[in-house]
């Protein structure tokens, strides 16, 4: 009886309150494809990836198929670019963002992550020449993200990566500008970035992974949303346990699909990131549960403190339904990819400073937020070093996903498509902080840091 409750259940959450599986997604080691002739190298990886992947489309369709569990993206990461093109001759490496791209769309993934440079403590010429290739690479292919880590708990910010990404984000913005500077949506700047996350833009391989590994990314904010709903007048205590529970049914699904990839693949079963990502569709909102929570709107005082219980209670659930909980794990708050954000963003409920305070205690940091165009590239440097410092000071991952809307302005909506969604241009701090920026060096790490 209590079998057929679980598979009623289960049945449920994905017809009415929108379980997927957000992505399965199969980390390639590069480290075997450097070569100092480019041409090589660049053939060793087509060859590594579409030999490794060939089957990941197929096999995520077939489980979709078999266990009814929709798996809404198959994707790609690899091993930074900035470590395998920085070993060849080339000077240029947009072909390398090219290969990825020819790759991905070969194997027939969404998107394929690692197109990055790790530079907490300074650049190394491959670091900046996949920094300064960035624009040009996104606004040339299209399944490439980006990413670049430039501070650490234990090295401190690297400021003269965050003076340069206010720059690139600047370019990518005006590179991409006839859909909206769309590149921006697949670029992101990390404090404290981890290896195994599968979630875009920010996915890539690290060093210390396998040759080959399967990680997957569940989400579910309806099926927390309904789960509160029944128990309109809980209790702060009992709300914590109820999205406990709810978490824990969420994990055992992506543990079965994790698990079953794995082993139909040959590749081993890396991590699960339980992370509440939602979609612009109705009723798959991570603003919809706060606001069950008791606000008014997303924004709305106790907003924050909401967003920790939410958090916390969602990772204490998917610690006790899983041993492979990793990644990122907890609830993200991308405002144009959750029409509860979105809606929040348009009638001024929530600002821009507000996300940065829910930062501190939700998944990542702010993401896709869309700011007028003619934002200066050193307050976009100043937002990343807030964010960065948020990172590096609670020892937590923070990112920043920032989309200068070229040609827009507040008031004015960008539309990006699919899961990117839509959203409200919102309004950034007038006041400079060029002087600030454009100083050099980088900021020491935090005393807590030492603990050799």
């Amino acid at each position: 009886m209590a079998l057929f409750k679980n598979v009623i259940e289960t049945i449920q959450m994905i017809e009415k309150e929108k379980l997927d599986i957000r992505t399965i997604t199969m980390g390639i080691s590069l480290l075997d494809c450097v070569d100092s002739d480019g041409a090589k190298a660049r053939q060793k990886i087509y060859d590594k990836i579409t030999t490794c992947a060939q089957n990941l489309v197929k096999e995520g369709e077939r489980i979709d198929t078999e266990l009814g569990i929709p798996i809404v993206n198959k994707r790609i990461s690899v091993t930074p670019i900035s470590l395998i093109a920085g070993a060849s001759n080339d000077s240029d490496y947009i072909e390398f963002a090219k290969t990825l791209d020819k790759a991905a769309s070969q194997v027939g993934v969404n998107f394929i992550g690692g197109y990055s440079a790790l530079c907490p403590k300074g650049f190394t010429n491959g670091d900046l020449r996949t920094i300064q290739s960035i624009p040009e690479a996104l606004a040339t292919t299209e399944k490439v993200c980006a990413s670049v880590n430039l501070g650490s708990s234990q090295t401190g910010i690297n400021m003269d990566a965050v003076r340069l990404m206010g720059e690139i984000i600047k370019k990518t913005a005006y590179d991409t500008r006839q859909d909206d500077s769309i590149g921006c949506a697949k670029l992101v700047v990390f404090c404290n970035a981890v290896e195994d996350n599968p979630f875009m833009a920010g996915a890539f391989h690290g060093v210390g992974e396998p040759d080959k590994v399967i990680h997957v990314g569940v989400s579910g904010p309806g099926v927390v949303k309904t789960a509160l709903e029944k128990c309109h007048n809980a209790s702060f205590d009992e709300m914590a346990e109820i999205i406990k529970k709810t978490a824990f049914k969420i994990t055992r699904a992506g543990q079965l699909v994790g698990t079953t990839v794995s082993k139909r693949l040959g590749v081993p079963f890396g991590i699960l990131d339980l992370s509440l990502a939602p979609t612009p569709s109705v009723g798959d909102s991570v603003a919809r549960i706060l606001e069950e929570m008791g606000l008014e709107h997303a924004g709305a005082p106790g907003t924050t403190a909401a967003l920790a219980m939410l958090n916390d209670a969602v990772k204490k659930g998917g610690i006790m339904a899983s041993t492979s909980v990793g990644g990122l794990s907890g609830a993200f708050i991308p405002v144009s990819e959750d029409e509860g954000m979105i809606e929040s963003a348009e009638i001024g409920a929530i600002t821009l400073e507000k996300l940065e305070a829910m930062t501190c205690v939700c998944s990542v940091g702010l993401d896709m937020i869309a700011i007028p165009g003619d934002t200066p590239a050193t307050t976009i440097s100043g937002i990343i070093a807030d964010e960065a410092a948020i990172g590096m000071v609670n020892h937590k991952t923070t990112a920043v996903r920032l989309i200068p809307v070229y040609g827009k302005t507040v008031g004015d909506r960008a539309e990006f498509g699919g899961l990117l969604g839509y959203a409200p241009i919102m309004k950034v701090n007038p006041y400079s902080c060029d002087h600030f920026i454009n100083r050099s060096g980088k900021i020491p790490p935090p005393v807590h840091s030492f603990k050799n």
